[in-house]
């Protein structure tokens, strides 16, 4: 009977002793787990910040580069256009020249007409249009009255009857409004 009374502790001894086992090992596997998980999510959130600092350096990148391309067509924007008038100054500088040749009004009158309608071409070519006026119905988006003048009868009414300085359209837009007089 001693045999069995000493075997029956020492056999509760080996079952406590494995369930303390299985307990410390239950506990490092949950303190393993609940690890991987932090770890896993530092890692993320460590990868994220590095995509994030790389986002906001080309971000940054493509701002600077694009604030440089907006300087240079401000500087620049207009090469097309002086290009495109230089011819009809050289026409300009040609007809002064010749102009203290002769005494005729008329050859320089001529030459004068000639050059202005190059720069008119010129200027179409870049997209800019008169504004017409002749027998025009006045247009607050297109005019500007600066005189009505009265007694000109009921079909020159909101009519423009005289322009006084000549208005232009750049590509549709109103660079300058036409001074005009308006029929009362």
């Amino acid at each position: 009977d001693e045999e069995t009374l000493n075997e029956a502790p020492v056999e509760e001894t080996d079952k406590e002793a494995e369930a303390s086992e299985n307990s410390e090992n239950s506990e490092d596997s949950e303190n393993s787990e609940e690890q991987d998980p932090l770890e896993k999510a530092q890692s993320e959130i460590a990868e994220l910040k590095n995509q994030l600092l790389y986002k906001v350096a080309e971000f940054e990148n493509y701002r600077k580069r694009t604030l440089k391309e907006r300087a240079e067509l401000i500087l620049n924007g207009g090469e097309k256009f002086i290009t495109s008038i230089l011819p009809v100054l050289d026409d300009m500088e040609r007809a002064i020249e010749n102009g203290a040749k002769t005494d005729d009004p008329e050859v320089l009158r001529e030459g004068m007409t000639l050059i202005h309608q190059k720069f008119m071409k010129t200027l179409e070519s870049q997209g800019v249009s008169k504004i017409d006026t002749e027998n025009a119905d006045f247009d607050t988006d297109l005019h500007e009255a600066v005189a009505m003048v009265p007694g000109m009868g009921d079909d020159k009414k909101g009519k423009v009857i005289d322009c006084l300085q000549q208005g232009y359209k750049l590509n549709d837009k109103v660079i300058r409004h036409a001074k005009v007089a308006v029929g009362q």
